[in-house]
């Protein structure tokens, strides 16, 4: 992965996709500041992030995203503390 950028604010999933082709969910989300300005990227293909991504759907969080195969994909996640 490339390219990694480190991004604060409330997670929104914009979307779910297609399944992988072993069955493993993937979404598309977004993470937007206080300003509703955002960064929109997806979770990597097969990966156990995609189960856990609901939890912290409409929560403070930092993300770190990197370009993987041309794409925005997500690195980590972490809830902020309240």
């Amino acid at each position: 992965m490339k390219n990694i950028t480190r991004h604060n604010g409330k997670l929104v999933i914009l979307k779910r996709l297609k399944n992988s082709t072993m069955g493993n969910p993937k979404f598309l989300c977004a993470v937007l500041d206080k300003a509703r300005n955002g960064f929109t990227f997806e979770t990597a293909t097969n990966s156990g992030q995609a189960y856990s991504i609901e939890n912290y759907s409409n929560k403070n969080v930092i993300v770190e995203i990197g370009t993987f195969r041309n794409k925005a994909t997500l690195h980590t996640i972490k809830e902020l503390g309240v």
